[in-house]
């Protein structure tokens, strides 16, 4: 029987604020059941496994990233939509790092197909892309290269990897000028010269 006080929506916000004080991977049945001072069975009654729990904070972590990147962009167009996206994307990747990481597992598409989190990102990359007048194939080449090009940049700065004196906020604002440039001059497909074997 599930112990009083404690629900499932409540252990998904305990499990996301663990994995941002310990981190992602030091998220564990074992410490979560220590912070409602319970035994671990005890929380077994809400969650089957430590893979379900993590994937439980990613969901939970794409809606809150996805809410915040929606108000930053609405209304915005072009470069302006762009710089916000990215800097909404950065800032919560670095206030929540647990919680951002687990978006950045590895799930099967079954088990996101109903996050309504996950399905907006990729509405709101989109619909930034095509205000650049990019259309497919183009707007999924374009998302990963903004997917490669955000995620680096913070998997990068949360390791402290940037130890260069040039300011790291002055760097991140080049590389959004780099990448608005890229996508108002993005390149005409080219066709393969299949002429040799």
């Amino acid at each position: 029987m599930p112990r009083a006080g404690i629900t499932a929506a409540r252990l998904t916000e305990a499990a996301a604020e663990l994995a941002d004080e310990v981190g992602l991977e030091r998220l564990t049945v074992a410490a979560l059941a220590k912070r409602f001072g319970v035994k671990d069975a005890s929380l077994y009654s809400h969650v089957r496994s430590l893979r379900e729990l993590r994937l439980r904070v990613a969901l939970f972590a794409a809606e809150e990233m996805t809410g915040r990147i929606a108000l930053a962009v609405a209304g915005r167009s072009g470069k302006e939509a762009l710089t916000a996206f990215a800097d909404a994307y950065r800032a919560y990747a670095l206030e929540h790092p647990g919680r951002y990481a687990a978006t950045q597992q590895q799930f099967d598409p079954a088990e996101v197909a109903d996050s309504v989190g996950m399905r907006r990102s990729i509405e709101l990359t989109y619909g930034m892309l095509r205000g650049y007048g990019l259309a497919e194939p183009d707007l999924t080449d374009a998302g990963r290269l903004l997917r490669a090009t955000f995620h680096g940049y913070v998997h990068l700065e949360l390791a402290g990897g940037f130890g260069h004196s040039r300011p790291v906020d002055d760097s991140w604002a080049r590389s959004l000028d780099a990448l608005h440039h890229a996508l108002a001059h993005w390149p005409a497909p080219t066709t393969p010269d299949r002429s040799t074997p």
